[in-house]
């Protein structure tokens, strides 16, 4: 094996790893919020959450990227400790797919259509493909699906150049002595760790060890404990992911430790113990690809199986190794980790906006009811809630930007823009709510009352932003475009109503019926009810106009809402019934 076999070596593995992650890629965007809601809903048990994870895992082919999102998932505090063992199970169940996948390179046959199956031969077919779906496909899932098929091809060439560079090692008897050093079991469970745990990727382990395989030196004996070293080696990802996280994520760092070192001893243990009685006639004998990926895949579903009824096991030596203290809080509202797996951010990224639409909403509402009745608790708690509003603001602003600027799916790309374009909207009716609170706190503070005159148009007008808030809010977190159409007809309504109530009390203070103090605050009021329900317009037209891939506020307002026949129907009925 000279210089270029290793250059050779070194290059395969590196399309290898490129390959893979291009192929992951894709398939997680194909995926999309679809990874994060099935977390959310199958996790209540643990059947569930083992096919879960398994799936998962064969959905974007990397279980690293698999436990990296477990430890963001529990660092963010959205998954408890518990609901993890399942998923970390079905996930080293899941890649073993790869496995399968890389031992066809080992194919050998001369029927015509079982040489298809032969990476060389089918590998190409997909890059030509893939790359012909990049460059015309119109639509982004067209070149999701593209980009998968140029990863998987990549990936299949650099195995077949691991398996190119290593073919001369079978006439080598240097190597031949080298590997005599591998017939020490707890050698190869070492030597499989801490190849896996550099390169970070147990498929990419594997498939080197595949590609040795071809040559016909390795057998059974010596590969499997290495097999068994290449699953502990797969934790050091979520080891170098739990730096810096609570002590709850820490703990599904030592749950996927423990899982495969527990599965390891025993295995080991049992293996060797029956080949000391049975004597296995395949031990000495060589393995080839196929084998390999069969005893991937024994191991990890027999130590699943065997594991499987001492979750809560795992669950307490995690706990036991590290002893929980004070009660944890997330600093931040999502895991920067999550960021790996754009489409489960964006996922939390759409299900925390929905929350601060809620908390805008329930502020305002705060706010409406001191307007007419003043109380200094409640008049606190809108000072808290529009701190946690701004704090929200920022920090999923930060996020989103972050994530606008990865390659997301068509549907990702729409969900980001429509969060940008609203988290400033629910920022602001918190600075209304704000407002509207000092206003009132101003009216309490001088013992001033407006009239009854006042008093009762000032309900009426409440009782219509508090419907267009609810309207607002809901059509955003259901995404309800027919119920976002309903906005628009009663902002104008509302409009209608602050300028006829500032008519009444110039007429009023002409009558010397109001004094011009109270109509500052009165105005204070009005300006800050009516910017509230110019924010619940932004945040419908934002829906309706993203719903066909556009966004154009000016031209939605002036040059179709108002000309249709629906916006005049809604408008009528608003006006019917919030009339003075």
């Amino acid at each position: 094996m000279d210089l270029f076999s290793f250059i050779m070596l070194g290059g395969g593995l590196a399309f290898f790893l490129y390959g893979m992650n291009v192929m992951s890629s894709g398939l997680e965007r194909m995926a999309g919020g679809k990874l994060e809601g099935a977390l959310r809903r199958m996790t209540s048990s643990l059947w569930k959450s083992l096919a879960l994870g398994a799936g998962i895992t064969i959905a974007i082919q990397s279980s690293s990227a698999m436990t990296v999102m477990l430890v963001g998932l529990v660092n963010s505090g959205i998954m408890d400790i518990s609901q993890t063992v399942g998923v970390i199970m079905g996930s080293n169940i899941g890649t073993t797919l790869t496995a399968w996948l890389l031992s066809l390179v080992g194919l050998e046959t001369s029927n015509v259509a079982l040489k298809l199956l032969k990476p060389e031969n089918f590998s190409l077919i997909f890059a030509l493909v893939g790359a012909v779906m990049i460059m015309m496909g119109k639509q982004q899932r067209k070149k999701d699906i593209g980009s998968i098929f140029v990863g998987f091809a990549v990936l299949m060439y650099g195995m077949k150049l691991m398996s190119n560079a290593v073919s001369p090692l079978a006439d080598a008897p240097e190597f031949a002595a080298i590997l005599t050093a591998f017939e020490n079991p707890l050698l190869g469970v070492l030597v499989g760790a801490v190849f896996t745990g550099i390169i970070q990727s147990s498929a990419a382990s594997v498939g080197v060890l595949q590609a040795l395989a071809l040559t016909g030196s390795i057998t059974y004996g010596m590969a499997i404990p290495i097999i068994m070293g290449q699953n502990i080696g797969t934790c050091v990802t979520a080891l170098i992911s739990s730096i810096g996280v609570s002590r709850n994520a820490k703990k599904v760092a030592i749950i996927h430790i423990s899982f495969n070192l527990i599965g390891t001893v025993v295995l080991l243990i049992v293996y060797y113990a029956l080949d000391a009685l049975l004597h296995f006639a395949f031990t000495g004998s060589p393995i080839d690809a196929a084998g390999i990926a069969f005893v991937h895949s024994v191991f990890n579903v027999v130590t699943t199986v065997m594991l499987l009824p001492f979750g809560k096991f795992l669950v307490r030596i995690a706990n036991n190794l590290l002893k929980d203290k004070v009660e944890e809080t997330p600093k931040h509202l999502l895991d920067e980790r999550l960021l790996s797996t754009p489409s489960v951010a964006i996922a939390e990224c759409d299900r925390l906006t929905n929350r601060m639409a809620e908390m805008a909403q329930a502020t305002l509402m705060k706010a409406f009811a001191v307007s007419r009745s003043y109380d200094e608790a409640v008049s606190d708690s809108i000072i808290e809630d529009e701190n946690e509003l701004d704090r929200y603001e920022d920090e999923l602003g930060t996020l989103l930007v972050h994530l606008s600027s990865q390659q997301l799916s068509a549907n990702d790309s729409i969900r980001v823009s429509k969060m940008l374009h609203a988290i400033g909207d629910f920022e602001r009716l918190g600075d209304h709510a704000l407002n509207i609170r000092e206003t009132a706190k101003e009216l309490h503070d001088k013992s001033a009352h407006f009239s009854e005159e006042a008093q009762h148009e000032m309900l009426i007008l409440t009782d219509a932003l508090e419907e267009i808030l609810a309207i607002a809010t809901e059509s955003y977190c259901t995404n309800n475009v027919k119920r976002a159409y309903r906005v628009e007809p009663l902002e104008e309504v509302i409009d209608d109503l602050v300028a006829t109530i500032k008519s009444n009390h110039i007429a009023r203070l002409t009558a010397g019926e109001c004094d011009i103090e109270k109509g500052f605050i009165l105005n204070d009021f009005l300006n800050n009810f009516e910017r509230v329900s110019d924010h619940c317009s932004n945040i419908a037209v934002t829906i309706i106009e993203l719903s066909n891939n556009r966004f154009d506020t000016h031209r939605y307002i002036h040059s179709v809402a108002y000309n249709t026949e629906g916006f005049r129907e809604d408008y009528k009925r608003y006006s019917e019934k919030y009339k003075f």
